[in-house]
C-alpha cells in the first residue's frame, strides 16, 4: 500500500483499495468480562450443554444469540435475541478471578485469559475446547473474531498474527508494525484495522487463506494476512482511538481533537472543538459517528458530509461510557447510576433505560440486529431490537439448563382422601368375665370422615359407643355359652363393614384383678407399666391387657405375658395425660374385672429439630455469622435451651436466634442447633454459613493527566462492607468508591506508584499500580512591541531585563539568573511558588502575576508565569505548589 501526494490510497500492486463485497460480519464487538478460568469454564459448560436437542443447537447458532456475564452468580447466559430469553445458564467455579476477553461468531467463541494469556478457542455446536494456545499475560494483547479469520494483536510488540480459530494455529506470517499499535476490529467488509499513532496511519489487513488438514497438522501456515490499505489519518506521535464502520474506519486523533473517516476512497477529517479527552465505541453502526466526551457528559455527532451535532447526556460525573450507535440512536451508558440513555440522530432524548437494582458497569455489544445491555452486577440484562424496542431479560430465570435447582418447598399437604364410609375396625378382641365380655378393639380407617361412633353387635344386644371409647363391657350374657360380637364405625357417609371377635364363654372361674397399677413416662418417649401378678383362682394367668384412659378416650394400650409393658414411643401422644387399668385373661380366656386405674402421666421425648435454620455472614463484624430458627416441637416438656455449635464450640441460648463469634476470616462454618427439654437434646438442624473475608483488589486500568491520576479496580469484599482508599508516598489519602479513585494534586511528569486498599471488618486488601502523571508544558512568551525599543525587547538577552529570564529564586535577582529561555522555548513545569510581583507588559498581552514555576532548565529553576504560558489553557490553579 502506498500514499500518493495528493493523500489518496492505493493497493502496492495498483489494484483499487477494496475487492468484491463482503457479506457483513457477524461479529460486532467483543467485551471484557470477569470470568473464572477457562478449564472451569469448560467442565462447567461440557457438562450442562452437551444435552441440547436438534432444535436447541438451532437456536445456539443463531447469530442473534450472546453470551452474558453476570458477576454476583459467576456464570454466563445464553440470551436469545429474537425471544429475549436465556436458553442456558452455565456457572463458572471460581469466576472472579481472571478477567477474560470473550469473542464470538454463531460458530465459535473464543476467550482469552487476561491473567495467563491462555486463548482458547470452542465450538458453539458443541461447547467443546478445539484448541488453546499462550500469549503475554495482561492487558495490551486484543482478540478478533470473524468468520474463519482469528487474530491476535499484541500492541506493545506491534504483531499482528493470524491463527486458524479452530486449531489457533498460525496462518503464514505475521504482520509487524512498530511497538504502540492500537485498534483491532473488523469492519462490516471482514478487514482488521490497526492503528500506528508513531505514525499516524491506519492500515486494514485481510485475512489469509487457511490453512489445509495436512497443513494444520503438520503445524504449516496457508497464505499469510495481507496490508491491504495504509492511510495517513494524523502527525505521528499523535494518540489515537479506532472505530471500524461498516465500510472502513473512524480515527479520532486526542491530540488535536480531530476525527477522520475513511469510507472507501473518501478521506474526510473534522475539527472538533471538545471540552476533554473523547472517546469511540470499537464498532460504530451506520453513516453517523458519536465521540463521546465522557468530563463534559457531551457527544460529538459527526455526519459523512462532515456536519456535527452535539447533545449532552443527562446526569453528573465522568463514569460515561462511549456511546453506541445502532439503527439510527445512540445509547450512552452511565456506568454510576446503571442508566442507558437513548438519543435520536438530532441528539433528542428519546429512551432512558433505568432497571432497578443494575450497578456497577454496563456493556453494550451490537451482534446483528439486536443490542445487548448487560449489567454483570445485576440480575437482569436489555435486548433492544432494530426497531428499538427493549424488552428485559431474566438472567436468572431457572427454567432452563443450568438454571438454580427449585427452592426445598414444604411438603405438599397429603391429597384428600376420598371420602367414604369408614373401613372396618382393627384387632376387635373378646375376653371373657363372670357372665360379662369385655369387647375392645383398635381405630377404624376413617376414609376422609371422622368416625362419630362404633357400632358393638352380639348377644343380641347392640351397643354405641363414642369414636374414642374402643373397649366396652357387655354384661347379662349366661356363664358357659359360647358369644362372638362383631364391631363396625359410622362416619358422616355411613355405617362401614363389621369386624367380628374371637369366640368367647363368660365363666365364674375368672381371675383376680391386679390390685394396683403404676406407670412411669421416660425420656425415650416411651412409657412403663406395671402391676403386681394378679391370681389366677387356680388357673394360670396367661396374659394381660393394657388400655390407656385418657380424657375422652379409652383404648387398648397393649398385651403382656408379664408384669409390666413398655408402650412404645409415638404410641402415644406427647404431652397428653394417661392412666392406665389392666385386666388379667387366664388359660380359658376368661378376664377379670379392670384394676384400679394407675397414677397418671404425661409421655414426652426430646425435642424435635429446630425449624426453618437460616445463616448468613455479619457484613459488619469479623469472624462472625448470625442464626435464627422456628422453635422446635416440644413433644411433652418445654424448651429450656438450644445448643448452638460451630467450630468444635458449643454456646447455649434460650432465645430462637444466636450469633457465633471468635471465627476465622473467610471461614465456610458448619453450624448446628439443637433444641433441649428435660428429655435432653433433641436431633440437629445443620446450615452453612462463612464469615467475612478480607478483600481483595485487582487494579484493572489507570489514566492520568497532568496533576492527577485516575485508578479503576474491581474489589471482592468478601461479604462485608468494605471501603476503599488510594495512596502514595507523600501526597494524602484518597477516598472514592470501589470501583474507581481520582488522586489530584500531584506533580506533572511525575512517577508514582499507587496502593489501593479495600478495608472491611476482617482487614483489608491491597494491589499496587505504577503510573505517572503526564508532563504539562509551558511556552516562555515574549512578542516584541510596536514601536522604538520594544521592537527587539524580545530578541536578545542583552540587559538582563528583557523577559523569558529565568532564575534559581522565585524573584528578579541578577545573582541568581540562571539563563533566559529564548521566545518559544517549550518547557517542563513542574510546580508553582508565591513570589515577586512580575508584569509583562505588552510583551505578553499585559500578563501579571506574583505566580512564580517551576521549570526544567539547567535543573530545576524558576521563570514568573506572566512570561510562561501553559499549555492546555494556561491555568495556574492546576499545578500543585512548590
Amino acid at each position: 500500500m502506498v500514499t500518493t501526494d495528493n493523500g489518496t490510497t492505493k493497493d502496492d500492486d495498483g489494484a483499487a483499495p477494496d475487492g468484491p463485497r463482503r457479506r457483513r460480519s457477524r461479529l460486532l464487538r467483543g467485551g471484557v468480562v470477569t470470568i473464572g478460568t477457562v478449564s472451569a469454564l469448560l467442565a462447567a459448560m461440557g457438562l450442562t450443554v452437551l444435552g441440547l436437542g436438534a432444535a436447541d443447537n438451532a437456536v445456539a447458532g443463531y447469530d442473534a444469540s450472546s453470551w452474558l456475564w453476570s458477576t454476583a452468580r459467576s456464570e454466563l447466559a445464553r440470551v436469545n435475541g429474537i425471544t429475549a430469553r436465556v436458553d442456558t445458564r452455565v456457572e463458572v467455579p471460581q469466576a472472579r478471578s481472571h478477567p477474560m476477553q470473550v469473542v464470538q461468531t454463531d460458530r465459535m467463541l473464543v476467550l482469552r485469559d487476561l491473567n495467563t494469556g491462555q486463548v482458547s478457542s470452542l465450538d458453539l455446536a458443541t461447547l467443546q475446547v478445539t484448541a488453546t494456545t499462550r500469549t503475554t499475560p495482561g492487558l495490551g494483547v486484543n482478540v478478533a473474531l470473524h468468520d474463519d479469520g482469528a487474530f491476535v494483536i499484541d500492541a506493545v510488540q506491534g504483531i499482528v498474527r493470524q491463527l486458524d480459530p479452530r486449531s489457533l494455529v498460525p496462518v503464514g506470517e505475521p504482520v509487524r508494525f512498530p511497538p504502540g499499535i492500537t485498534g483491532g476490529a473488523f469492519d462490516g467488509r471482514g478487514r482488521l484495522w490497526i492503528a500506528v499513532p508513531s505514525e499516524g496511519t491506519v492500515t486494514a489487513i485481510t485475512a489469509g487463506r487457511l490453512p489445509s488438514a495436512v497443513a494444520t497438522a503438520a503445524g504449516a501456515g496457508g497464505i499469510s494476512p495481507a496490508r491491504v490499505r495504509t492511510v495517513a489519518v494524523a502527525d505521528p506521535s499523535h494518540e489515537l482511538v479506532v472505530s471500524t464502520l461498516d465500510d472502513g474506519v473512524a480515527v479520532l486523533d486526542r491530540t488535536t481533537s480531530a476525527l477522520t473517516t475513511v469510507r472507501g476512497d473518501e478521506q474526510r477529517t473534522v475539527r472538533l472543538t471538545m471540552a476533554g479527552p473523547g472517546t469511540l465505541p470499537p464498532r460504530t453502526d451506520g453513516v453517523l459517528v458519536p465521540v463521546t466526551v465522557p468530563e463534559a457528559r457531551a457527544v460529538h455527532v459527526i455526519g459523512p458530509d462532515g456536519a456535527v451535532r452535539q447533545f449532552v447526556v443527562p446526569g453528573a460525573g465522568d463514569r460515561l461510557g462511549a456511546a453506541v450507535a445502532w439503527q439510527g440512536r445512540f445509547y450512552c451508558a452511565d456506568d454510576a447510576t446503571g442508566t442507558v440513555y437513548a438519543f435520536d440522530a438530532d441528539g433528542k432524548l428519546v429512551d432512558t433505560i433505568a432497571p432497578a437494582g443494575v450497578r456497577g458497569p454496563l456493556e453494550l455489544e451490537v451482534r446483528e440486529n439486536r443490542l445487548f445491555i448487560n449489567a454483570p452486577n445485576s440480575a437482569t440484562a436489555r435486548v433492544v431490537d432494530d426497531r428499538h424496542a427493549v424488552r428485559v431479560v431474566d438472567k436468572y430465570v431457572n427454567d432452563v439448563l443450568g438454571g438454580d435447582p427449585p427452592p426445598v418447598a414444604p411438603p405438599p399437604p397429603p391429597r384428600k382422601p376420598q371420602v367414604g364410609r369408614p373401613g372396618a375396625p382393627r384387632q376387635v378382641i373378646a375376653a371373657a368375665g363372670d357372665a360379662q365380655v369385655r369387647v375392645s378393639w383398635r381405630p377404624a380407617p376413617a376414609n376422609g370422615a371422622a368416625v362419630t361412633k362404633y357400632v358393638v353387635e352380639g348377644a343380641g344386644k347392640t351397643l354405641e359407643v363414642g369414636a374414642n371409647q374402643r373397649s366396652v363391657e357387655i354384661t347379662g350374657l349366661t356363664n358357659g355359652e359360647t358369644y362372638r360380637f362383631s364391631v363396625h364405625a359410622v362416619n358422616a357417609k355411613g355405617a362401614g363393614p363389621a369386624r367380628m371377635s374371637n369366640p368367647v364363654v363368660p365363666t365364674a372361674e375368672v381371675p383376680d384383678a391386679p390390685v394396683r397399677v403404676t406407670a412411669q413416662e421416660r425420656p425415650d418417649g416411651t412409657v412403663l407399666v406395671r402391676w403386681p401378678a394378679a391370681d389366677g383362682q387356680g388357673v394360670k394367668i396367661a396374659r394381660y391387657v393394657v388400655t390407656a384412659v385418657s380424657a375422652g378416650t379409652n383404648a387398648p394400650a397393649g398385651e403382656a405375658t408379664g408384669t409390666e409393658l413398655v408402650v412404645p414411643a409415638g404410641e402415644l401422644e406427647y404431652g397428653t395425660q394417661y392412666a392406665f387399668t389392666v385386666v388379667a385373661v387366664n388359660a380359658r380366656g376368661a378376664g377379670s374385672k379392670a384394676s384400679p386405674v394407675s397414677n397418671t402421666v404425661v409421655p414426652y421425648a426430646a425435642p424435635g429439630a429446630p425449624v426453618d435454620l437460616r445463616a448468613r455472614t455479619v457484613a459488619d463484624r469479623p469472624g462472625t455469622v448470625a442464626l435464627d430458627w422456628s422453635p422446635a416441637a416440644p413433644n411433652g416438656r418445654p424448651v429450656t435451651r438450644y445448643l448452638v455449635e460451630a467450630a468444635g464450640r458449643t454456646t447455649e441460648v434460650t432465645d430462637t436466634r444466636a450469633t457465633v463469634s471468635g471465627l476465622g476470616d473467610g471461614q465456610s462454618v458448619q453450624v448446628t442447633v439443637k433444641a433441649v427439654n428435660e428429655a435432653g437434646a433433641g436431633p440437629a438442624a445443620t446450615e452453612t454459613a462463612r464469615t467475612v473475608a478480607p478483600p481483595r483488589v485487582t487494579v484493572t486500568g489507570s489514566t492520568a493527566d497532568a496533576t492527577s491520576v485516575t485508578l479503576r479496580f474491581t474489589v471482592d469484599a468478601g461479604g462485608g462492607q468494605v471501603t476503599c482508599t488510594a495512596t502514595t508516598p507523600g501526597e494524602p489519602v484518597a477516598k472514592g468508591t470501589c470501583t474507581s479513585i481520582r488522586v489530584p494534586g500531584l506533580t506533572p511528569g511525575t512517577a508514582y506508584t499507587f496502593t489501593v486498599t479495600a478495608t472491611n471488618a476482617a482487614g483489608a486488601g491491597t494491589a499496587s499500580r505504577a503510573q505517572p502523571t503526564a508532563a504539562l508544558y509551558g511556552i516562555a512568551t515574549c512578542n516584541n512591541g510596536p514601536d522604538g525599543d520594544q521592537r527587539t525587547y524580545c530578541n536578545a538577552d542583552v540587559d538582563g531585563r528583557n523577559g523569558n529570564e529565568i532564575f534559581s529564586v522565585p524573584r528578579q535577582d541578577n545573582n541568581r539568573q540562571v539563563g533566559w529561555a529564548e521566545p518559544g522555548t517549550r518547557l517542563k513545569a513542574y510546580c508553582k511558588r508565591p513570589g515577586e510581583n512580575v508584569d509583562s507588559w505588552i510583551y505578553n498581552n499585559q500578563k501579571q502575576s506574583t505566580w512564580w514555576v517551576r521549570v526544567d532548565y539547567k535543573g530545576q529553576n524558576y521563570i514568573p508565569w506572566a512570561w510562561l504560558n501553559l499549555e492546555g489553557g494556561d491555568d495556574i490553579t492546576i499545578l500543585p505548589d512548590c
